[in-house]
């Protein structure tokens, strides 16, 4: 009964964020698990749809547009997190060596994770605007002022690299907050182990190499993970850059066009349930090795 008595008031406090969590996320992914396992291709209401299984998740597959979307989503995963992480990396290490005027350089860094990705990708758009010569705007016009023309890109509507583009204005906006956890690890090793490993005779780079590095995996892996699940699930950047089209199209688009355009409930829920599996497949892990790291 004292035990009870212990945890009953904690649970109380909490078991609004539990009912609302358990209804409007876990209730809502399942309605759509179970909306993507139907027949249901069309919106009318009074047709709830028979069950069919996987047969909306098999299928799916054999459309080309799912395919480049597929492909579409990669392309922006591996440039937007390793140019991120990267660039991110290399702020962090050039702070870390102690600049003047550190706050402000940080408050720079940091200040397009203050915007929404709509207004980044208002401000992109025009920054990689395709026209190329007197008709170019943006960094083509620049690239033409001084004189490279050669490096005038059609940027997001190159039809081959469209999508390592669009990840640009995603790494421009969130490698200011990668610099800020990287700056974190950075500032954890303690000094001693720093000047232990001089006395042993490392110069600095095996100093990072060897001590410093190691001891930022969890950052790192912190950073995968939050960079990773964004990427899986971009939308609102694509949109505000390119609008729905199929050259930059992923599968956040494809799902929006399959419900409010096509009018197909249980495609638009199939490519969403794909891209809560994928988001999955980011986190879970981190959260088991997490909590083993917590238990020993």
């Amino acid at each position: 009964m004292t035990r009870v008595r212990r945890w009953l008031p904690g649970l109380l406090l909490v078991s609004p964020s539990i009912v609302l969590i358990g209804v409007f996320v876990y209730g809502l992914l399942g309605w759509n698990f179970k909306v993507a396992m139907t027949d249901k291709h069309d919106e009318i209401a009074e047709i709830p749809g028979k069950f069919v299984g996987l047969e909306n998740f098999a299928s799916i597959w054999s459309e080309d547009r799912w395919g480049l979307s597929v492909r579409h989503s990669i392309v922006f995963t591996v440039v937007f997190v390793g140019g991120a992480l990267v660039l991110g990396w290399l702020l962090a290490f050039l702070m870390e060596k102690g600049i003047r005027g550190e706050g402000g350089f940080r408050a720079i860094y940091l200040f397009p994770m203050a915007i929404s990705f709509i207004a980044t990708g208002v401000v992109w758009r025009w920054l990689m605007n395709s026209a190329t010569g007197e008709r170019a705007v943006g960094l083509n016009r620049l690239f033409h002022y001084l004189g490279l023309d050669f490096l005038q890109w059609q940027w997001f509507r190159d039809p081959d690299w469209g999508m390592a583009a669009m990840a640009v204005p995603a790494v421009w906006q969130m490698s200011g907050y990668i610099m800020a956890l990287f700056l974190a690890g950075f500032r954890g090793v303690p000094e001693e182990l720093r000047e232990a490993a001089r006395v042993d005779g490392c110069n600095e780079w095996q100093v990072y190499r060897r001590v410093i590095l190691p001891m930022l995996r969890p950052v790192t892996l912190s950073a995968l993970i939050i960079l990773g699940h964004i990427s899986l699930k971009v939308f609102d950047l694509v949109v505000a850059v390119s609008g729905k089209q199929i050259i930059t199209d992923v599968p956040a688009t494809f799902m929006w066009t399959a419900v409010f355009d096509a009018h197909d409930p249980a495609k638009g829920a199939t490519i969403a349930a794909y891209i809560v599996l994928s988001v999955v497949i980011f986190i879970v892990p981190y959260l088991i090795w997490n909590a083993r790291r917590g238990n020993r």
